[in-house]
């Protein structure tokens, strides 16, 4: 074997080689989660939990270019209320005057497409633009499961168990933002894959060309390393981080995490092929590269997100600039840009300053095991009313935004298995899963006193599902295992995946807001003598 594959077998690892299998898999995977989601996509018919300002403020993007308030004769109470016209089919619900938002414009602008492309009257055209993120994300992770696992199988399983997540399940089904967020950190992490498979060829080739030709292990070449060239999709790796927090700005944290998990990849990857100074090696060749790349490409992404704030003079604080002339140094900067930067500085005051209590706030430390899910809705009805049958008493219909407790649950204790495997027995997929938890779920820690909701762990769900994807790897064993291993091994996985489906097929009415007798809604409300 040459030093070039010798190189390559110990970077790269197993590749699964089954392509056509694996894509075909990941497609029928992500249809069958696609179907679920835009499955009576449009009930309720009327607008749900925080739709009530994210669906309309995406069509005041579409008419003004800028989130536009309400008219004032239906934000008064004094006629019939807005989310009631609203859901009438009367979209033309605004006023001139421009209206404080507090996130950036992307995961609107993602409802907005939905709403264009369907039709804003009809109630499915909402929910469109998530639930199409929501069945693509799927195929997403499928494959990038694939790749990290090195196994079509695992892969697939990965994809099945986002599928049927309820909290995935729910956001996918509803017009809010978090979907979004989810979907472009997901997005930047399958591209730093890509980019670490890429860029670990490279380096395989390079150096084990060096060593066919005769070259030594000592020679100058070997003290630092090659570079490794451009790291293209690196760049698409920004560019999606940049849209994630042109969404909400939590994914200013996937872009630090994945940055630095990014470099450390590179670190590893000269060490493993002999480089002395591998630290050096990769702090002078990789890092600055990585920084500029990663975080620049994400700022002018992020600003570009504003661009129908900036192309309209009517935004909420668009004219402040004009008002506030700049001083010193300052007035070297555009005035919009200035403008901005203001407009920022108050919506980071509105974020850290927000404390009202709510019935569904949660403490972070609660949400692995999803003890304080979210309602985004609930009907109760009485017999013969809504479809509800005459000889019951009382039904409901309910959204919650319960996580799959089958997976939640799970993936709490693969967290100490995960810990353990990224420190102790150094195994990098280990480490890339828990950087994405990290992004996702840590920095909520901070804010101790914010109200802050159980609904935002959908963030980071697909690491969570790569977390129970893990110890199902464990249980299956290597594919050289004996075959009485494997078999038990096979017995485990089906056995978790048959629980997996049922959970979520038990949650499902109140994951669709079916009419269902009230004593089985409340049968599915069982964590409520935890709260």
């Amino acid at each position: 074997m040459s030093e070039t594959d010798r190189l390559r077998a110990r970077l790269l690892g197993h590749r699964p080689t089954d392509a056509l299998y694996g894509w075909v898999g990941a497609l029928l995977v992500a249809i069958f989660g696609g179907v679920l989601r835009f499955f009576r996509l449009g009930q309720p018919d009327t607008l749900v939990f925080d739709e009530t300002y994210y669906v309309k403020q995406a069509w005041s993007l579409v008419r003004h270019g800028y989130e536009a308030k309400v008219r004032s004769d239906l934000a008064s109470g004094e006629t019939p209320s807005v989310d009631a016209v609203w859901a009438a089919g009367t979209p033309d619900v605004f006023g001139t005057q421009a209206d404080f938002v507090v996130h950036p414009p992307i995961g609107k602008w993602v409802i907005a497409a939905g709403e264009l492309l369907v039709g804003v009257d009809d109630p499915m055209s909402w929910r469109f633009g998530v639930a199409a993120l929501g069945t693509l994300s799927i195929l997403m992770l499928a494959l990038a499961a694939r790749r990290l696992f090195g196994s079509t199988i695992l892969g697939l399983t990965a994809g099945l168990l986002l599928a049927v997540d309820g909290q995935h399940f729910v956001h996918s089904r509803t017009g809010l933002l978090d979907m979004s967020v989810m979907f472009f950190a997901l997005g930047g992490f399958c591209a730093l894959l890509i980019d670490r498979d890429r860029s670990r060829e490279i380096l395989a080739c390079k150096v084990g060309g060096h060593l066919d030709a005769g070259g030594s292990p000592e020679a100058p070449f070997m003290r630092y390393g090659p570079w490794l060239g451009l790291h293209p999709w690196r760049w698409v790796a920004a560019l999606s981080l940049g849209l994630c927090i042109g969404t909400k700005w939590s994914g200013l944290y996937f872009l630090a995490i994945f940055g630095l998990m990014t470099v450390f990849w590179d670190m590893g990857a000269r060490r493993a092929v002999g480089v002395k100074r591998w630290w050096w090696g990769a702090m002078l060749k990789d890092a600055p590269q990585a920084a500029v790349t990663m975080v620049g490409t994400a700022v002018l992404t992020y600003i570009a997100t504003w661009a129908g704030w900036f192309a309209t003079s009517g935004g909420w604080n668009r004219r402040w600039a004009e008002q506030n002339p700049a001083q010193g140094i300052a007035g070297v900067v555009p005035d919009p840009l200035r403008a901005l930067w203001d407009y920022h500085e108050k919506m980071m005051t509105f974020h850290v300053g927000l404390s009202t209590p709510h019935d569904y706030q949660s403490n972070p430390w609660s949400w692995m095991l999803q003890a304080r899910p979210t309602s985004f809705y609930y009907q109760g009805t009485s017999g013969g009313e809504q479809a509800c049958p005459v000889d019951v008493a009382k039904c409901s219909r309910a959204i919650l935004d319960l996580g799959n407790p089958a997976i939640w649950w799970t993936a709490t204790l693969a967290l100490a298995v995960l810990l353990f495997m990224w420190l102790l027995a150094r195994d990098w997929r280990a480490g890339a899963i828990l950087a994405g938890i990290a992004g996702g779920y840590l920095p909520w820690f901070q804010y101790q006193e914010r109200t802050i909701f159980t609904f935002y762990s959908v963030a980071f769900v697909p690491w969570v599902v790569l977390a129970v994807t893990y110890l199902l790897s464990m249980a299956l064993g290597p594919a050289d295992a004996p075959p009485r291993r494997r078999r038990v091994g096979l017995a485990i996985w089906a056995a978790y995946l048959t629980l997996a489906l049922a959970v979520f097929a038990f949650f499902w009415p109140i994951y669709t807001a079916e009419v269902i007798p009230q004593d089985h809604w409340s049968l599915r409300m069982w964590f409520r003598s935890w709260i």
